[in-house]
């Protein structure tokens, strides 16, 4: 009995010293890694971007009204969200930091790429083949960065399309549409309005519920769907089928009906673009819940 007590009592000290040592050793000092911040410059504070190839023309962009347009190679609106990637750059930190003394070392004194805000340039050189980063320069610095910075900037001029049909000042200012010129509309000449919150038809034998023609707005109208945009130069020789969008200044929003399948592509002449829409999705858009019954 007593060499049990005395185990006990042994093993109670072990574990109350194992308690004291780990409460009082010494701690080690947590080693933090320096961060360097590429740039001190304002994500608002620029209106132009101008990004340069080795080997084939720049794409640029410019800040108008609050609202980012690509101007070279062509003129048209800019995916906000890719246009902001672009400018993500501006936020970026580094844990490496050169000075540029030799821009060899680095590919720069051959940039595979260049970014340019306003009058800020940001230059990319090669990869380093341990972290698989890229040197980037900036001012007199060199920092090593994810190639995901050079990839936001190098995506097709097409993917930098605004994927929205409608400008900014258009979306929610629509009215009604009028459909007299799609062949399933032509001889009932269908447009439908929407007045002090009620849809109108100009159908008088359409009996469309007002819930019907909401969800059929706000869901593909309001929300609508486009899988890519690409430049349009309407062919003047062809009278395609076509309709309009109306919007509450007055004004009209014109698009032609290219074609209908296996996907609804289409175009509109004032801005040279042509989008292409699921076919699903598409018939919806142009054929309104009015329930004409038989």
């Amino acid at each position: 009995m007593k060499s049990r007590w005395l185990v006990n009592g042994l093993l109670l000290v072990l574990v109350l010293g194992i308690v004291a040592f780990l409460k009082f050793r010494p701690q080690q000092e947590v080693v933090k890694e320096t961060v360097y911040e590429v740039s001190t410059l304002k994500l608002g504070s620029f209106s132009k971007i101008s990004v340069e190839f080795p080997a084939k023309a720049p794409v640029a962009f410019e800040k108008i009204d609050g609202y980012w347009f690509i101007v070279k190679p062509y003129k048209a609106r800019a995916d906000q969200m890719l246009v902001l990637r672009v400018l993500s750059l501006l936020a970026a930190k580094s844990t490496e930091k050169f000075a540029t003394t030799d821009l060899a070392q680095f590919g720069l004194d051959q940039p595979k790429l260049k970014l340019k805000f306003d009058n800020e340039d940001f230059t990319f050189g090669t990869f380093n083949p341990v972290t698989s980063e890229q040197y980037v320069a900036h001012q007199n610095y060199v920092y090593l960065l994810p190639v995901s910075y050079a990839e936001n900037a190098q995506s097709p001029v097409e993917e930098f399309l605004d994927k929205n049909p409608f400008k900014p000042d258009e979306q929610k200012k629509i009215t009604g549409f009028d459909f007299t010129h799609l062949e399933q509309w032509e001889d009932v000449r269908l447009n439908v309005d929407l007045v002090d919150g009620k849809w109108n038809v100009s159908v008088p034998k359409a009996k469309p519920t007002q819930n019907d023609m909401n969800e059929w707005f706000d869901s593909y109208w309001r929300n609508m769907s486009v899988q890519r945009v690409e430049t349009y130069t309407p062919d003047r020789k062809i009278n395609y089928p076509s309709f309009e969008v109306k919007l509450s200044d007055g004004r009209k929003v014109h698009f032609d009906k290219i074609q209908e399948s296996p996907e609804l592509l289409l175009g509109r002449p004032d801005e040279g673009l042509m989008y292409h829409v699921p076919p699903d999705i598409g018939f919806t858009l142009l054929n309104p819940p009015i329930n004409l019954g038989k």
